[in-house]
């Protein structure tokens, strides 16, 4: 019987695939169990055994001296790096005043590692005990202590909640002369576990001035973990007070903060004054606003309150630029007013807000340095040339109405740009009485010494309201004005600046007709307006044909060039001028008959004193010689004594195209075209040197 066959056994299909797979699976299982068994380690260890090389390698990183002098944990719980450290310090840089940067008693903290995997630091709790914190700029403001391995700063991370007790921060930077010393309160204990309230108080001083500071931040409990920090900040200084309060997204986070802000205090300028930014004085001042954070930007918005007693609208932003960067900050608003009071702009040109509110405008104008032995009305604040350095601005602010104005003033609007200490009001436009006012300022303070550029432009506005308070009858009033200054000066004061410029002022006078009631004195016809007086015929309107007062600046005096007014009845002129230099006037005016005028005055009158005081001498020394010569006459054959007083009408009626073209004497000419003699040249502000009395009738 044959023997059965034994089939050979099958052999295994080859898979590479699976093969492949098992591999991989094998490696995996094998990293998971050498991970799990490092977190074992780490877990029951605690990681202390890490201790010396975190010493290690944190030293290196910070080129600073790390040190843990008590207990040290590093590991994870379960998938969170817990990291605990007793005694940790970590050193100044030699050119530091203290020793070290940070030290503290206890620092306990749990990170998140899914974040810290991707590059973000999220701590989701810190409990730090004792700690003292150092922060140092030094004298020439390039270096600080908070900054590593040269120029790698240190950056907070984002912590979600903490608990702090008996911590010490302290800020000092001898460059913009601001200092710090904040304390962290004691936590309290409650059912065996901390207070998540944070409170905080302190007091320094920023350029001098000092301050406190006070405050709390209550972090989300272990049942709102992820929540929002409630913040709490007060701050005290120069008669100021700041009040915040709001919502953090984190303890150390301000991105993205919803903050309430408050402010009050007795001048404006006194809180800017803490940060080196130049602002004009004000009364006593409250606002509030919102401010979040967005980058290099703290926003101002919903900004409201008041000044004095205007209102105030609008939004701020203050852009802070990268330390070290060579950049200055920036601030950037948009405001508006409603209604401003007259005596709350004073500040801005440099008169004192609280001198202008007690005794008035005018009082507090001309009350300015006595010692100086005559009244003054120029502001002279200084321009706060240092200051400028440390800021640019873009401004635009809009006011509505003002209130109390000599004249009618409405919709004013300042654009202010600073760049580089180069400051422009441009424009800086409103409308009055009628017309509107449009100038452009530019204040140049890059060099030495502080240049100003003024040009300054009138439109054509209606005389009838621009006069309304000094008796002009609207009613009987159809001429107009319009005007330009234009002039350039040095100094770091208003009235400096216009003490040294050069430059014209131009006022035009086209035709129309003016009516006040001593329209006749003005025209300083002495014997007309006795006359007319008599005859109560004041309300007649004068007719002006075209007119011009100009004067030519030469190093801050001014010298009529010229002064040529042609009515109907009278041509008048005026010689003489004005300086900016100590406001004094030396002008004298006269008007002289186009046809036949008895009983006349006609002679100069003299204005004199300054811009605060003016004198007006009606009775000159020529008029005084006239009734010297009718008194004689009058001796003689007393009806000779008119003779003194007679016009004989000789007056040359002006060529009113160069008069509307705002021309300078040279260019002035009769209606018949003859070169005028009669007028100022602008050469000369001396009255004295240029007086040549009108004969009379040709005799005397």
């Amino acid at each position: 019987m044959a023997e059965p066959t034994i089939a050979a056994p099958a052999r295994r299909a080859h898979r590479p695939l699976h093969t492949a797979l098992a591999s991989i699976a094998a490696v995996l299982a094998t990293l998971i169990g050498l991970l799990f068994l490092v977190w074992l380690v780490l877990f029951v260890t605690r990681g202390r055994f890490l201790k010396h090389t975190f010493e290690r390698y944190a030293s290196s990183y910070s080129e600073r001296d790390v040190k843990v002098a008590g207990d040290f944990n590093l590991y994870f719980d379960p998938i969170a790096i817990k990291f605990l450290a007793e005694g940790l310090t970590v050193s100044n840089p030699a050119w530091a005043t203290r020793p070290n940067l940070f030290q503290s008693k206890l620092i306990d903290t749990r990170i998140e590692t899914i974040p810290l995997i991707f590059g973000k630091q999220h701590i989701d709790w810190i409990t730090l005990t004792d700690g003292a914190a150092d922060l140092e700029w030094d004298k020439q403001h390039k270096r600080n202590t908070w900054t590593f391995s040269g120029t790698t700063p240190l950056k907070l991370p984002l912590i979600r909640r903490a608990a702090v007790s008996g911590t010490t921060l302290r800020y000092r930077d001898p460059a913009t002369r601001i200092e710090a010393d904040i304390r962290f309160d004691p936590i309290n204990a409650r059912d065996s576990r901390f207070a998540s309230n944070i409170g905080f108080s302190g007091k320094g001083s920023a350029r001098g001035t000092p301050f406190t500071v006070w405050g709390s931040q209550s972090s989300p409990n272990e049942v709102m973990a992820g929540g929002r920090n409630q913040f709490e900040l007060h701050a005290a200084a120069a008669r100021s007070r700041l009040d915040v309060s709001g919502t953090l997204p984190g303890a150390t986070v301000i991105e993205g903060a919803d903050l309430a802000v408050a402010v009050r205090g007795a001048n404006l300028r006194d809180l800017f004054d803490l940060a080196g930014v130049a602002v004009p004085d004000t009364r006593a001042y409250r606002l509030r606003s919102h401010l979040t954070k967005a980058g290099n930007e703290y926003r101002f918005t919903k900004l409201s309150g008041n000044y004095g007693t205007s209102d105030l609208a609008g939004s701020l932003t203050v852009s802070v630029p990268p330390v070290n960067s060579g950049e200055r900050m920036k601030l950037t608003a948009d405001l508006a007013s409603h209604r401003v009071d007259m005596i709350d702009i004073g500040p801005f040109i440099g008169y004192n807000p609280n001198a202008l509110a007690t005794k008035g405008p005018s009082a507090a104008a001309t009350t300015q340095h006595k010692s100086a032995g005559y009244p003054r009305i120029l502001p002279d604040a200084p321009l706060r040339v240092d200051a400028l350095k440390l800021f640019d601005a873009d401004v635009k602010y809009r006011v509505a109405q003002i209130k109390q104005p000599f004249v009618p003033i409405s919709n004013i609007l300042l654009g202010l740009t600073l760049d580089n200490s180069l400051l422009k009001l441009s424009p800086l436009n409103f409308d009055i009485a009628g017309g509107h006012l449009a100038s452009d300022i530019s204040i140049n303070a890059r060099q030495p010494l502080v240049a100003t550029d003024y040009d300054i432009r009138l439109s054509t506005t209606p005389l009838g309201t621009l006069l309304a308070r000094f008796g002009v009858n609207q009613a009987g009033t159809t001429g107009s004005v319009r005007a330009r200054i234009k002039m350039n000066g040095t100094g770091n004061s208003v009235r400096a600046s216009l003490a040294t410029s050069n430059g014209r002022i131009a006022v035009i006078l086209p035709k129309g007709t003016f009516w006040t009631q001593y329209i006749q004195l003005a025209e300083f016809d002495l014997g007309v307006f006795v006359q007319k007086l008599m005859q109560d015929k004041l309300k007649k309107p004068v007719q002006i044909n075209c007119g011009l007062i100009g004067f030519t600046v030469r190093d801050g005096i001014a010298a009529a060039d010229p002064v040529l007014i042609d009515t109907d009845k009278n041509v008048m002129t005026a010689k003489g001028g004005f300086s900016f230099k100590d406001e004094s006037m030396s002008l004298a005016f006269r008007a002289d008959a186009k046809k036949l005028s008895l009983f006349s005055g006609q002679s100069p009158v003299g204005i004199g004193g300054h811009f605060a005081q003016p004198a007006i001498q009606i009775v000159t020394p020529q008029l005084l010689t006239r009734a010297g010569v009718g008194v004689a006459l009058g001796i003689a054959f007393p009806p000779a004594a008119l003779l003194a007083f007679v016009d004989p009408g000789d007056a040359k009626a002006a060529a009113c195209g160069p008069v509307l073209a705002g021309a300078n004497a040279a260019a002035q000419r009769t209606a018949k075209g003859d070169v005028r003699k009669d007028i100022g040249g602008g050469k000369t502000a001396d009255v004295q040197a240029q007086k040549k009395p009108k004969k009379i009738l040709g005799i005397f």
